[in-house]
């Protein structure tokens, strides 16, 4: 049952920044009619592009929102509002909470819980192993078969390391065509104290290396496995100039093998631990400069298929400690676009049509989302992020949405930046400032 959005038009808008300004109408939640010179009517909203790039709504396919259980650094509420903020429309939210979400209840309530947040749809990601103990697969198929209807399933922060656990739930996703998203991390090569890339930083520094080897040779068994299964393999956070080839070596084969790069990793390198800051210390950790350039090269050609920003609030607590204890993770939804813009739009490696591509169309087809990653056209649902990418924006940790802090961005100039987010025709984002929407008027799809 539907009910009246009310009424939006946007004037002046440039889709996928291919030069074309045109107007959109949008009412109840689709467009309706795109055009130059269309006329308001009565009582609808107006949004003036002025020639703005207009993009499908951004989807995130790896955040950790922290509830249930860490709700002091993050909540599903303040992480949505933060979505809103980097241009998302949809996120996948992790399953490394506190209980874990490894049961169909426990996804559910993540998948209530994201219902009641107006800014951005939130969908839960199930654990792959019970706890996350990497001991016994979880509950898989009442998880899909659930209200959440989970399609993706990961243990991320820890590896599914067993390769038997991980041949089988591989295989059993193939009934309902989920996805088994691996964080590739051995934990014999890169036990958990591993936090600086291995070579002469962490030497010098005298940090636990973490070699690449240990993410590669689990991407290059996990291939085989998908292979076997003939499954979806999803890789989480790419960070080796290694593993961007595992990858294009898997996809020949034509394996159904995806995988994502983070912003940070296609941007910062392990120089940045000179000073020992915490708020660098990341898993997979910042790596050399020739992996950089491998990430950004392997998502400009497509062998990465998406952005995920591995979104990780935590608080000063769990931050401010020496850095071999100090916890991982960054934040990342409200800075994303800026640094994809700054290091591959403006330096003239990815066009905006390929932004909407890695961000927007081939995660939402990843994590089975029908309503995001839409065309820009009559009919389709407005999912919309509006970008201004001659903006420059001076990164400050004070002015977020997120009740965390650890951004590696602070202070940072970057080029680029997100001016307005419309979810289902209603912006959650705009002038500055997230939307206060109540509920939704009608069902979400």
């Amino acid at each position: 049952m539907s009910h009246d959005h009310g009424t939006l038009l946007i004037t002046g808008a440039d889709p996928l920044g291919e030069g074309h300004r045109t107007d959109l109408l949008i009412q109840d939640g689709i467009i309706r009619q795109m055009d130059e010179g269309l006329t308001a009517p009565e009582g609808a909203r107006v949004v003036d592009a002025g020639g703005k790039v207009l993009l499908p709504g951004f989807v995130d396919p790896h955040t950790h929102l922290r509830e249930p259980g860490r709700e002091d650094t993050e909540t599903i509420a303040s992480g949505a509002r933060a979505a809103a903020v980097g241009g998302y429309t949809a996120v996948m939210a992790m399953a490394n909470t506190t209980p874990v979400t490894d049961t169909a209840t426990a996804a559910e309530w993540v998948y209530d819980r994201g219902r009641e947040t107006p800014h951005v749809d939130v969908v839960p990601v199930g654990a792959v192993t019970k706890g996350l103990l990497g001991e016994e697969l979880a509950e898989l198929g009442l998880m899909h078969r659930s209200r959440a209807n989970v399609l993706m399933f990961s243990d991320d922060g820890k590896c599914v390391h067993d390769p038997l656990l991980m041949r089988r739930a591989l295989e059993y996703v193939t009934d309902f065509g989920g996805v088994i998203a691996q964080h590739a991390q051995d934990p014999r090569l890169a036990p958990h104290t591993a936090c600086c890339h291995e070579g002469p930083y962490s030497g010098r520094l005298g940090l636990p290396g973490w070699p690449a080897v240990a993410e590669e040779s689990i991407i290059a068994r996990d291939i085989m496995l998908a292979k076997a299964a003939g499954s979806r393999l999803h890789v989480c956070h790419v960070s080796t100039a290694g593993s961007v080839e595992l990858i294009r070596w898997g996809k020949s084969m034509g394996v159904d093998v995806t995988a994502e790069a983070t912003p940070h990793h296609l941007a910062l390198t392990v120089a940045e631990l000179e000073g020992y800051d915490s708020v660098y210390k990341v898993n997979p950790p910042l790596r050399a400069m020739s992996d950089v350039e491998a990430l950004r090269a392997g998502l400009a050609d497509g062998t990465i298929d998406v952005v995920g920003t591995d979104h990780a609030p935590h608080g000063l607590h769990d931050k401010q400690h020496d850095f071999e204890t100090a916890t991982f993770g960054m934040l990342g939804l409200e800075t994303a676009l800026s640094v994809v813009s700054s290091v591959l739009v403006a330096e003239g490696r990815m066009s905006w049509a390929d932004v909407a591509q890695a961000m927007s169309v081939r995660p939402a087809r990843l994590a089975g989302l029908d309503g995001h990653g839409r065309p820009i056209a009559i009919g389709e649902p407005a999912n919309l992020t509006l970008v201004d990418p001659a903006a420059t924006v001076v990164v400050d940790r004070e002015d977020t949405q997120s009740l965390s802090r650890n951004n590696p961005w602070h202070g940072r100039e970057l080029t680029g930046r997100v001016v307005a987010t419309i979810l289902r025709g209603r912006p959650t984002f705009l002038d500055g400032a997230v939307t206060d929407l109540g509920p939704e008027p009608t069902t979400k799809a």
